[in-house]
């Protein structure tokens, strides 16, 4: 008798157990039904993708317009601040200098770094340059040499002497976005390395930092028209493309060159995050494009992909 009540108490529990998760599966469909989500993930229900993203034109007239609405209310608080100046004795020096923001372009590669091949490092000049003042160290191997290169304002050209300063400590390498050197300047530059390095100011092969005499003159020239890049870690590139003062039409064409660049350099031995590399794997995995002081716009990769038949278009 009592083995009779264990099998039949065991049975009950059983079927009160089966109705609890019959009931609760059916309260989770019908939630799902009524929701956007799912409660489960099968190859009949995969999960759901979220949208591509908006054209390449119309992401650029988002942030362009969010950047202007940004500059109306600054001037309008600079305004509404003019008795609170004068109270305070601030005298106003010409007319109000507004932020001029830096359009921001990020792109999500699929590539490991860690792996070889994978590590996309280089520099582009672009159509219109990229409205940042660049200030460029500027190594050769002659101490005279200083006097014969016309250098912009805020690039500083420096021979044997200068280099000896940085390891001395006497010459200041702070606030430099960049550094060039002649090939024979190398060799002197190599015991500053661990110095310059984690500045990113050593000068490498790859980036093109690494000029002869007769090319030294032109990059002089062209300091503000070149954008450097470098994946991170998790594969993406950062640079900015232009400026809050620029056209649209001026950041399309420094977007298009900049894409076909990132094109030239797509490795051709296979790329991937994952265990295996293969060549037929997607090479961009997302986009997006913002200005220093607003939001992003995620991006419909066809308008950006160069093999794409909608690169830099309207998808029909």
């Amino acid at each position: 008798q009592r083995y009779n009540n264990i099998i039949y108490n065991n049975s009950i529990n059983m079927m009160i157990g089966n109705t609890v998760r019959s009931a609760r599966y059916v309260a989770i469909r019908t939630n799902n039904m009524n929701t956007t989500s799912r409660g489960y993930i099968s190859r009949a229900h995969p999960p759901k993708m979220s949208p591509p993203g908006v054209t390449i034109m119309e992401a650029l007239d988002k942030v362009m317009q969010e950047m202007q609405q940004r500059r109306e209310k600054r001037l309008v608080k600079w305004n509404r601040n003019a008795d609170v100046r004068r109270a305070k004795g601030i005298k106003d020096e010409g007319e109000y200098r507004n932020v001029d923001e830096t359009v921001e372009f990020a792109l999500n590669l699929n590539l490991d770094p860690r792996k070889p091949g994978q590590a996309l490092r280089g520099s582009m000049s672009l159509p219109h340059g990229t409205g940042k003042v660049v200030k460029a160290l500027i190594f050769v191997d002659d101490d005279d040499m200083e006097l014969q290169l016309q250098a912009p304002k805020g690039t500083t050209v420096g021979g044997p002497k200068f280099i000896q300063g940085i390891l001395e400590g006497t010459s200041g390498i702070d606030g430099y976005d960049r550094a060039y050197a002649t090939p024979e300047a190398m060799s002197r530059l190599q015991k500053a390395a661990r110095l310059l390095g984690p500045k990113g100011l050593y000068p490498n092969a790859k980036t093109d930092t690494i000029v002869t005499m007769e090319k030294l003159p032109q990059v002089l020239k062209s300091l503000d028209s070149v954008v450097t890049y470098r994946t991170d870690k998790q594969g993406i590139i950062h640079a900015g493309i232009g400026k809050g003062s620029f056209s649209s039409e001026q950041l399309l064409d420094n977007i298009r060159t900049f894409m076909n660049g990132i094109q030239e350099v797509k490795p051709t031995e296979g790329h991937g995050k994952g265990k295996k590399s293969s060549t037929n794997a997607k090479f961009y995995l997302s986009a997006f494009l913002a200005s220093s002081k607003g939001p992003s716009q995620k991006i419909d990769l066809r308008t950006l992909d160069p093999t794409s038949t909608f690169f830099m278009a309207t998808p029909s």
